[in-house]
């Protein structure tokens, strides 16, 4: 059985006003997002847009007091 890949989020916290922002990529025929897959979500509050690099595995922080 493969691995399986973390998928994103449905709502996320807006990065700009702090209110939610909802998922309008659709996933692919399985159901699923792939790594590298941009995924867009529109804030329910200011409306902005937001066009993001799917990555289930971010890079470990570099500066210890990020842990």
């Amino acid at each position: 059985m493969a691995p399986t890949v973390p998928q994103p989020e449905s709502e996320i916290d807006c990065i700009d006003c702090g209110g939610r922002a909802y998922r309008l990529s659709r996933p692919d025929e399985d159901g699923l997002f792939a790594p590298g897959d941009i995924i867009a979500y529109r804030c329910r509050d200011c409306w902005d847009r937001w066009d993001l690099l799917f990555d289930p595995e971010p890079e470990p922080p570099t500066d210890l007091h990020q842990l």
